[in-house]
């Protein structure tokens, strides 16, 4: 077991992406893009993600996802039939179109795996600036074995980082997302955090840091202000980040998975990168 990396491995580009605290931050504006298209939440609300206890769902969510990037081969494939399970159970009709939904709808899939992979590209080169074109397509082949894992077939994904990025504005573009009142809910856990929440003192500049880099008709959706002042202060933030983020202790500048694999390398850890985060939690795969 000490042997397996995984599907990608420390030299992949989805190591150097995902390890990055600030590209974490980044998950939050891919949740407020994913909150905004009526179907995916009405599917995640179905499982009362954002209602029972939302951060602990939050976090489970996390350590499933991360499982697909750094852990072994065994975690990858328990993670996904995780969440494949859980997407099985969830369809039905949403209220506020009336249209059917179903979690393994592989449009539905496309647009969730989109929102991650676009805003992992825009925080990484906001805030650690390392890959070039070359890089940044590579990470968006990579992880289409995410997706493939999460059976989001590989041939429904745009090719290239240019394709998906098209895809994107088009179909904020076409009207098919909107903020809903149930997207703004999702909005508020950032911005009123419940006392137990992880990360609670630094959820209030990771969400203006999200809603600043929306697509403008989302932003405006969720009512967030976008005059000069507030792009400027969204602006320094950024720069704030990407100046100090060379300059922090590993354990304020890696996930706790890539902590864990440093410790193991230098023989100071055992291999259980996602089992350690998992069990801090208190979560069952």
């Amino acid at each position: 077991m000490q042997s397996d990396e995984g599907y990608f491995g420390p030299k992949s580009v989805s190591w150097q992406v995902h390890r990055e605290v600030t590209v974490l931050f980044g998950g939050a504006r891919a949740m407020l893009m994913q909150a905004a298209h009526p179907l995916v939440v009405a599917g995640a609300n179905q499982t009362g993600m954002y209602e029972r206890n939302p951060w602990k769902r939050l976090q489970r969510t996390l350590v499933l996802q991360y499982a697909l990037t750094f852990g072994t081969k065994p975690e990858a494939h328990a993670a996904a039939e995780r969440i494949n399970e859980v997407h099985e159970r969830i369809h039905g009709v949403d209220p506020v179109t009336g249209q059917p939904y179903d979690a393994l709808d592989p449009e539905l899939l496309l647009w969730v795996h989109a929102c991650l992979v676009q805003s992992a590209l825009l925080f990484e080169r906001l805030t650690v600036g390392a890959l070039d074109a070359a890089g940044r397509q590579r990470f968006h082949e990579e992880q289409m074995l995410s997706a493939e894992l999460v059976r989001l077939p590989q041939e429904r994904i745009p090719p290239t980082v240019a394709a998906l990025e098209s895809y994107v504005t088009d179909t904020v573009g076409s009207g098919e997302v909107l903020v809903t009142e149930a997207a703004r809910n999702v909005a508020e856990l950032f911005f009123d955090p419940p006392r137990d929440a992880r990360w609670r003192p630094v959820l209030k500049a990771v969400a203006r840091l999200a809603f600043g880099t929306l697509p403008a008709s989302l932003r405006e959706g969720y009512g967030f202000p976008s005059g000069p002042a507030r792009r400027a202060q969204v602006r320094g933030m950024f720069a704030v980040l990407r100046t100090v983020r060379p300059l922090l202790p590993p354990q304020h500048r890696f996930i706790a998975p890539y902590q864990q694999w440093r410790l193991r390398e230098r023989g100071r850890g055992d291999d259980g990168r996602i089992e350690s985060v998992r069990r801090s939690l208190g979560i069952r795969l």
